[in-house]
């Protein structure tokens, strides 16, 4: 008759120990077949055999996002998918706040490639009229598909286009330091959530003209001695409006790629515009507009700054 009390001991040392071993424990699992071994990198162990805690590995994964090849500007990637079609990026431009402007460039292309590029969007356009219903060898629609594919590298351009070349260099040592102020420039971009226009809103505002076209995007600065050529605003802004876009990105993109290639006191960002996802499809809203803002610098830091500028733009009215 076995002892009680030893009975009971025994169980605590086991409690104790979580498991009692045997020869084969190790090897085999409970119906009889050999147990999977793992390696140590699938089960997150480092060399040095420290078992992390699931707090543990998610900040390592923090730290490891932080430090990221991809956000090294000195590496330059290349891309090349199956068709052959090689896209290269150029490093990203960094911001204050390490917000990363990445601008992509593709390779130069010969005319062979370039035809197979055009060539598998015009077949993606075809099969997109004929899920909708249409008849792509239909007359009206025959070079709907080459015209639509053309628009749209058009219209995606900023992705083949580095900011550095855009400007140029068109940097000059002029120690001025008040403020200076690009305003209404003219803003076209394509929402990526739905691939329709974005742009400037429809006002009343005069009689002449009882629907113009307002606004679009400010761009002030204050420099630190240093100015850069006025067009480039624009065209920094458009680098980044031809792209696939939200309104809330490319109004921080342009801010802190002003303040990354001109090293200012500050920059401000506004931007007004009419988002076509909300007019023509989705709530319908034909009269909203969206208004987004960047202050960097001396803008964020000083309010009287923030009202001076916002006062040449006319967004206190």
């Amino acid at each position: 008759m076995a002892n009680p009390k030893n009975g009971s001991v025994l169980s605590k040392k086991r409690g104790h120990n979580n498991a009692v071993s045997s020869p084969t424990s190790h090897d085999l699992a409970q119906d009889g077949r050999k147990r999977r071994k793992h390696k140590l990198s699938s089960l997150k162990v480092p060399v040095d055999g420290t078992i992390l805690s699931a707090p543990d590995l998610y900040k390592k994964s923090l730290r490891n996002a932080v430090s990221d090849t991809r956000d090294d500007s000195s590496i330059e990637k290349v891309l090349v998918p199956e068709d052959g079609i090689a896209t290269k990026s150029s490093g990203p431009v960094s911001g204050s706040d390490g917000l990363s402007i990445e601008t992509r460039t593709r390779q130069e292309e010969n005319q062979e490639q370039a035809a197979l590029r055009l060539e598998k969007m015009q077949r993606a356009v075809r099969t997109l009229l004929e899920c909708i219903g249409e008849d792509p060898s239909r007359n009206g629609l025959l070079n709907t598909p080459s015209r639509y594919a053309k628009a749209l590298l058009f219209l995606t351009q900023g992705y083949h286009v580095n900011v550095e070349d855009v400007v140029n260099n068109a940097l000059f040592h002029e120690g001025h330091n008040e403020m200076v102020i690009v305003k209404d420039i003219d803003i076209f971009s394509l929402c990526e959530h739905h691939l329709v226009p974005f742009t400037g809103k429809e006002s009343s505002s005069s009689l002449d003209m009882p629907y113009t076209l307002n606004c679009g995007m400010h761009i002030g600065y204050i420099p630190s001695n240093t100015v850069i050529g006025l067009s480039k605003l624009p065209r920094i802004a458009e680098v980044f409006s031809r792209r696939l876009q939200i309104q809330e990105r490319l109004t921080k993109e342009v801010a802190h790629a002003v303040m990354d290639i001109v090293k200012p006191q500050g920059v401000a960002v506004i931007m007004e515009s009419s988002h076509l996802c909300m007019v023509m499809r989705g709530v319908k809203k034909t009269n909203t507009t969206t208004l987004t803002s960047c202050m960097l610098g001396c803008f964020e830091r000083k309010s009287e700054k923030r009202k001076e500028f916002m006062h040449f733009v006319g967004v206190n009215r």
